[in-house]
């Protein structure tokens, strides 16, 4: 999906026909292709003008139908997508009696930078 858009970003052909593939990838191709994506997602938001963000976009979904977002609705789409998948794999993961990890977002965040943990308590603001 993330392919997908990022051609759409660029209104290049992305030589999709579905949004699934028909064979599955090895784990190390599949490792290299998400790292590949991961860095033209960065390489290109260091790129793209605001203008450009706020520009719309037509584009033709794998399913055939038409459709129009902008920039910045596409980039929203890509990372809010991810959240869905990581849901179902939870849901999958408990009806299957295994314990989900706790991998939300402020974990990661507190996990990458252990000292937010030693903040001192801050008054709210407004207060």
């Amino acid at each position: 999906m993330t392919a997908i858009f990022s051609a759409h970003l660029v209104g290049a052909s992305h030589g999709y026909s579905a949004d699934a593939s028909e064979d599955t990838p090895a784990l190390d191709e599949l490792r290299a292709a998400v790292a590949a994506t991961d860095r033209w997602y960065l390489d290109y938001l260091e790129t793209v003008s605001s203008q450009q963000l706020s520009e719309p976009v037509a584009f033709v979904f794998t399913d055939g139908d038409k459709a129009l977002m902008s920039r910045q609705e596409m980039l929203t789409h890509v990372v809010l997508h991810g959240v869905y998948h990581r849901g179902e794999a939870g849901r999958i993961l408990a009806q299957i009696s295994v314990t989900p990890p706790w991998d939300t977002f402020a974990v990661h965040l507190h996990r990458a930078e252990p000292s937010r943990r030693l903040q001192k308590q801050r008054e709210p603001l407004g207060a």
